[in-house]
């Protein structure tokens, strides 16, 4: 399988510790390999394989955040 990094527009990111929340939350995911999280942009690029969007999007709201379609 190979890696693919997607993109995700999150909103109610405001600062660094949103930043960490996000990506520690969406770290812990089975397959990601790399999570960064940019508060300005409202966005957060997740890199690996085998993880689905449904993950991810689990994955920030349990950190608190809501992910825009």
């Amino acid at each position: 399988m190979a890696s693919v990094t997607k993109n995700y527009t999150v909103e109610g990111m405001t600062c660094a510790h949103c930043k960490a929340s996000v990506e520690e939350e969406v770290g812990e995911i089975n397959g990601v390999f790399d999570v960064e999280a940019h508060v300005e942009q409202g966005r957060v690029a997740v890199s690996g394989e085998g993880f689905t969007d449904d993950d991810v999007i689990e994955a920030i709201i349990e950190a608190g955040y809501s992910v825009k379609e």
